[in-house]
């Protein structure tokens, strides 16, 4: 008998984390942050439901913060194992692991300076020491190549085309069932990132619903992007682009670069002002093979995401000179829902301002500023003042690099059999019901959508 424990993602798109039980052996399948609302971020500060030290392994579906992020804090209170990833994994959680313990130690040390916190002293949730000790724990393994990751537990990673590194987690039990983790689903067709590869059979799989209510506008050769680049130039502004750091950087800058190419768009100086994104790029440039074939740049290139006039911004100096000036200019910054870092100073220069536009491209979850703003907020706090909007704000769920509802199916119809439970994960309750009745027509299979902390045995 195995059990799977749903201790993350479940009815939310955030905090993805599963511990699968069988014959004394005991996993983690990703490890991720909670982010968002208050309440989920609580959950985060929660004693974890076993003693980590009983956990034989970790396996990671890939290095967004919400996959990865708690990692510190469980190797924190005592976890010790192996944490298994492919090699595109372990190279971006290098980079936003310690990020992540910076950005909790600064918020630590601004709640005491300024006494908001409840807390006295407020704490960290993990420090960058204690980042980096979690980071020597990551063991790096190829795709399609099953591995022995803890007693009669295997686990095969499976290109899931979602970012860098990412993977469906295939976990054969011995004597007992195959489980599919299919991690964040990548999609069909797009730049940058190859397709996400069939299923494979499975007497259980998880599936994320992100997006289950809807569909992705189709694509239209980057004709949205040109119309706000080309509109906010006219206007001679500043376009704001807040962006995750790793993953969706690369598509903007391609489609920036390719516009420019085919003439669709002024030619505008582009930053990126993201010292994780700068270092995203790299490791992107580096794995070129495991990038679409038509991102393999010639003799000419010097990069297949460099613009006519790319600049990366590295010091904090630097940034704050960018955020002053007053040129026409697109300015691709972190973080991707507008909670935190360097892109929140140049949105409060920016929002005020008419001639602006500020362009999310990516998921705003429940909770956050740029859930917000793509809402119709008039205004929004940022670094404790109140900033008016009178920048256009716009919003291209093309870029996406989660699949919509129709990519979902697509994927499901790969399986070579139904499967004896399906389980949706990493989505909203309205998304995540629509989909489940969506595939109860479609496919007449009995589908589960497990509550938090819920077990199920099989």
């Amino acid at each position: 008998m195995a059990q799977l424990t749903f201790l993350g993602a479940a009815r939310t798109v955030t905090g993805s984390k599963y511990m699968l039980e069988h014959n004394g052996s005991r996993l983690l399948v990703d490890c991720g942050l909670f982010q968002g609302l208050k309440d989920l971020r609580a959950r985060n500060w929660e004693p974890f439901p076993v003693p980590p030290s009983s956990l034989h392994a970790v396996v990671l579906t890939h290095a967004h913060l919400d996959h990865v992020g708690y990692l510190p804090r469980l190797v924190a209170q005592g976890f010790k194992g192996r944490v298994f990833c492919t090699a595109g994994t372990m190279d971006l959680s290098r980079l936003v692991l310690p990020d992540s313990a910076r950005i909790q130690e600064e918020d630590a040390r601004q709640a005491n300076k300024h006494g908001y916190s409840k807390h006295d002293p407020a704490l960290p949730l993990y420090t960058e020491v204690e980042a980096h000790r979690a980071l020597t724990l990551l063991q790096p393994m190829g795709y399609q190549r099953a591995i022995d990751v803890a007693p009669g537990m295997s686990a095969e990673f499976l290109p899931a085309g979602h970012l860098l590194g990412s993977a469906f987690v295939v976990m054969r039990l011995q004597g007992s069932a195959t489980i599919l983790f299919g991690g964040d689903l990548g999609r069909y067709s797009r730049p940058v990132l190859p397709d996400p590869v069939p299923a494979v059979q499975a007497d259980v799989a998880l599936v994320e619903s992100t997006y289950g209510d809807r569909d992705h506008p189709p694509d239209d050769g980057g004709a949205a992007l040109a119309e706000v680049i080309g509109d906010t130039a006219r206007r001679g502004g500043k376009l704001i682009v807040p962006a995750f750091a790793i993953g969706r950087v690369e598509e903007l800058l391609y489609w920036i670069r390719r516009l420019e190419q085919e003439r669709k768009i002024p030619i505008l100086p582009v930053y990126v002002d993201s010292p994780m994104a700068n270092e995203a790029l790299r490791h992107y440039t580096a794995r070129v093979a495991e990038l679409d074939p038509d991102m393999k740049s010639t003799r000419k290139d010097v990069s297949m995401f460099a613009t006519a006039r790319f600049q990366t911004i590295a010091s904090p100096q630097q940034s704050k000179e960018l955020t002053a000036s007053r040129r026409s200019a697109i300015v691709i910054s972190s973080s991707g829902m507008a909670t935190g870092g360097r892109v929140l100073h140049h949105m409060a220069a920016a929002l005020p301002d008419p001639r602006s536009t500020v362009l999310f491209v990516g998921y705003q979850a429940a909770g956050t500023r740029g859930r917000l703003l793509v809402d119709g907020a008039r205004e929004v706090k940022i670094h404790g003042q109140m900033i008016g909007v009178n920048a256009r704000i716009a919003r291209n769920d093309s870029m996406s690099a989660h699949a919509d509802r129709n990519e979902i199916v697509r994927w499901l119809q790969t399986l070579p059999a139904a499967p004896r439970r399906l389980c949706l994960v990493h989505g909203e309750p309205a998304p995540m019901d629509a989909l489940k009745g969506m595939i109860a027509e479609r496919f007449g299979w009995e589908v589960a959508t497990p509550a938090h902390r819920e077990a199920m045995s099989f």
